[in-house]
């Protein structure tokens, strides 16, 4: 398996899948237990109390989502990566916004060549308002076996 250009690679229709089942689907905008107004699958970005989304539009706009966050793993990822490390990265990104993941340790190891360091840090992630969260380490698992190239 070889490592491609970052600016190569784009989401996998799995990885899409498979952001969607970790985020789960709201029709309508709730409060992420951060103070955040979250809404579909996951999107965040001018969401108001209140607002509804249907299942396919939801999905729409998480692709949009997703396709920022590629954006900012283009930015600031610097070495090749094998397909599975970049799908669980963007959903890593997804999750945590652009600037906390450029800012991250785990991008100055992956930067370093340091990929299973970089895969390591994700679960490290698992915590939201201060308190660990179960779903947060389900999916930082899910990301990490990802990462590591399992299914």
């Amino acid at each position: 398996m070889i490592r491609r250009s970052v600016a190569a690679l784009s989401l996998s229709a799995a990885a899409l899948v498979g952001l969607a089942l970790h985020e789960g689907y709201r029709g309508e905008a709730y409060d992420d237990g951060v103070g955040v107004q979250t809404i579909g699958f996951g999107t965040t970005a001018g969401v108001k109390p209140g607002d509804r989304i249907t299942p396919e539009k939801a999905l729409v706009r998480a692709l949009t989502d997703a396709q920022k966050f590629e954006g900012a793993l283009k930015q600031c990822v610097k070495v090749p990566l094998h397909q599975h490390e970049y799908d669980a990265l963007v959903s890593f990104a997804y999750n945590v916004g652009s600037t906390a993941f450029c800012q991250s340790t785990l991008v100055r190891k992956l930067n370093a060549a340091d990929y299973s360091g970089a895969c390591k840090e994700l679960l490290r992630w698992t915590k939201a308002g201060g308190r660990e969260l179960p779903g947060l380490v389900k999916r930082r698992q899910a990301e990490y076996q990802l990462c590591m190239g399992g299914v």
